[in-house]
């Protein structure tokens, strides 16, 4: 069994973060993803909201998908939200399984900062997606992927779709770099759209839609 674990504040959830997860999923035949919201994450930004709304738009926008499906593991824990122990625990959970950490470029660059990288980064294989303005060729400053500037750079102009790699002075893992369509939708503009009183149709599900309206989220 592969399951995708799918991370992050969904702030809100869209159609971006639903389009990638089943590329990812139709690329690598994985049996599930797992959409772990990230209760109180330690870098937090003023403008997250709380967690009990971003947990629900998911639950609403997973509804009826047959291979997606929420995890509350974050959300029952107290304090900080940080990712080794979220993994130490679904490893736990899913010790039969092959687990795959899904994240953007930016936040895999990001990975130095969290709590123990060093022990996080061997704890699970990584798939890395693409998500402009960030390149591929931005990894290279990784101090965790082995590969070569080329091979990124060709993953940037389209030669390549998908490229895997090896963990630095860890050979037992892998890091996937994965070439996704482009969709141009952020949480970012998505609640600088609320804010202003534009439309957000067709930028994430109905149900998330109604809900944000119904609460009066991201109103300013």
């Amino acid at each position: 069994m592969k399951i995708g674990i799918f991370g992050g504040t969904f702030n809100p959830i869209h159609i971006g973060h639903l389009r990638a997860a089943e590329e990812v999923r139709e690329r690598f035949d994985l049996t599930k993803i797992i959409f772990v919201p990230a209760k109180n994450p330690p870098l937090k930004k003023k403008e997250i909201i709380d967690p009990i709304h971003r947990y629900r738009m998911i639950e609403l926008a997973l509804s009826g998908a047959r291979f997606f499906e929420i995890s509350d593991i974050e959300y029952k824990r107290r304090g900080k939200s940080y990712t080794l122990e979220t993994i130490k625990e679904l490893n736990s959970i899913y010790s039969e399984a092959n687990l795959y950490f899904i994240l953007g470029i930016e936040t895999f660059l990001d990975i130095p900062n969290w709590r123990e990288p060093d022990r996080l980064i061997k704890l699970i294989d990584f798939i890395i997606i693409s998500r402009p303005p960030f390149r591929f060729a931005n990894l290279i400053s990784s101090p965790y992927l082995d590969v070569t500037k080329k091979i990124l750079e060709r993953l940037d102009k389209g030669e390549l779709e998908s490229y895997t790699a090896k963990v630095r002075r860890d050979t037992s893992r892998k890091i996937i770099a994965l070439r996704i369509p482009l969709i141009e939708v952020s949480g970012t503009e998505i609640r600088r759209l609320i804010r202003v009183g534009r439309s957000v149709k067709y930028l994430l599900p109905e149900t998330v839609e109604s809900y944000i309206i119904s609460n009066k989220l991201y109103y300013g």
